[in-house]
């Protein structure tokens, strides 16, 4: 050992031959990893049809708005007393949830007005949340009043990346690849960024409070100029038209001069099962925003099981990503079964952990209402794209996703308001949650029952 300590270090040559070496390591562990990743990406003729660039992209988008969370939770939430932190999050629900409950509906017939420049949109919202990100930098050490503003113009912007990704998918769709499968793909991907940005903005964070959104203005500008290496196609509007949520249940004709014509296509015209899945899925997602902001607060106080606030709040985040991550992962897998049923069984596992923690409140089964939580949320939510991809013509397709989309973010936002207003007792909390999941069982299941017999019973074209 000492004489391969005075080679390395017996003058320049060996040193400099050493940090090559390394150099050289790096560099082809590095290309080694890059294209382990674009040969994933572009499977299953991904690369031809223009969905790896997407998949590249929402990585992208995920890794920014993962770095803007760590800046905002560490100062909003992490930084002062629980008491403290409650208001500041309920100010932050006021000030950012509370317009963004207005602009929602909006955001969708905006949208629908500009299907020839959807990836100057996506663009736009890249570049919207890098200025933001570098503004909020200045001023997130303090949490002054001014941050909030900037903090709502972040969620508008990712919000309005997401309603245009849900839309340009059915765009990009490789031959024999369904819309499930192509969004378990591009969602698996935005975790998995998710999983490397979180430490990484993390250890920003330790050098100081803006760091991360330092970082968050870096990821968003390569993303605005990664939004136009999308392909032209992603403009095109040929075909389209939008979706309205108030059609009758049937497509009649109505008379227009002296002509009969038939009435635009709506989702409701479309059949039961595409609303009764989106009712589910708001459910859904009402449960993941409760659980989200009342599990933050109630752990930080009462921990589990003799455990520290973090460890708690660490178990919970872990079990939720698992959660999220394997129903993902099995929503490409179940592609070929029904949706209505995979929805309905989401529902009564998400229904069953929730009652279970409500009685038997604890590690164990807090754990797995998270858990249980992540999985149904991302069933729920690809079974729903499947459905819209079955059951809505395609000249409306791209707006019904817009709309779902609208909506499930709205749903979110109310679950979040329940929690930050209860008291922190964990078993009046579980059954809230197992309340909430309740209201989707009442409104959807038996809807979805009858959408999934009656395609059983209809006889298979030859």
């Amino acid at each position: 050992m000492a004489s391969v300590a005075r080679t390395v270090t017996s003058g320049p040559g060996p040193v400099r031959r050493a940090g090559n070496a390394v150099a050289r390591a790096t560099q082809r562990t590095s290309s080694a990893v890059v294209r382990r990743v674009r040969r994933h990406t572009h499977s299953g003729g991904a690369g031809e049809s223009g969905l790896a660039k997407l998949i590249e992209l929402h990585a992208v988008n995920s890794a920014g708005d993962m770095l803007i969370t760590v800046a905002l939770a560490s100062t909003i939430f992490f930084s002062v007393p629980t008491g403290e932190a409650r208001g500041r999050v309920a100010l932050y629900l006021i000030v950012t949830m509370a317009p963004f409950a207005l602009l929602a509906p909006v955001v969708g017939p905006l949208l629908d007005r500009i299907p020839h420049g959807r990836r100057a949109a996506m663009a736009m919202s890249m570049l919207a949340r890098a200025i933001l990100a570098w503004t909020m930098a200045g001023v997130v050490s303090t949490a002054g009043l001014e941050l909030y503003p900037a903090a709502l113009g972040v969620l508008v912007a990712s919000k309005a990346y997401g309603v245009v990704r849900s839309a340009v998918v059915p765009r990009l769709l490789p031959a024999r690849t369904t819309l499930v499968k192509a969004n378990s793909r591009v969602s698996l991907t935005g975790l998995l960024a998710t999983a490397v940005a979180a430490p990484i903005g993390g250890l920003l964070h330790l050098i100081g409070p803006g760091v991360p959104l330092y970082g968050a203005f870096a990821v968003f500008v390569c993303g605005t100029l990664l939004s136009f290496s999308l392909p032209h196609k992603v403009d095109s509007a040929k075909g389209e038209a939008r979706a309205e949520l108030s059609a009758g249940e049937d497509v009649e004709p109505h008379r227009v001069g002296r002509q009969w014509r038939e009435k635009r296509p709506g989702l409701r015209s479309v059949g039961g099962p595409v609303l009764h899945a989106l009712q589910a899925n708001t459910s859904l997602r009402a449960l993941s925003g409760f659980l989200t902001l009342f599990l933050a607060f109630l752990l930080r106080e009462h921990p589990l099981g003799g455990l520290s606030g973090p460890v708690s709040l660490g178990l919970v985040a872990v079990a939720a990503g698992t959660g999220n991550a394997f129903g993902t992962a099995l929503g490409s897998w179940l592609r070929a079964r029904g949706p209505e049923r995979i929805i309905i069984s989401a529902l009564a596992a998400a229904l069953a952990a929730t009652c279970l923690a409500a009685a038997w409140y604890g590690v164990l089964t807090i754990a797995v209402v998270a858990a249980a939580a992540g999985i149904a949320q991302a069933l729920g939510k690809l079974s729903l794209d499947a459905l819209i991809q079955r059951d809505v013509p395609e000249e409306v397709r791209t707006s019904a996703f817009a709309r779902s989309e609208t909506a499930l973010q709205m749903a979110w936002v109310i679950g979040g308001a329940i929690g930050i207003v209860l008291p922190l007792n964990g078993t009046l909390g579980m059954a809230v949650a197992a309340a909430l999941v309740a209201l989707g069982v009442a409104f959807s299941v038996r809807g979805l029952m009858t959408g999934a017999r009656g395609r059983a019973a209809r006889p298979r074209a030859v």
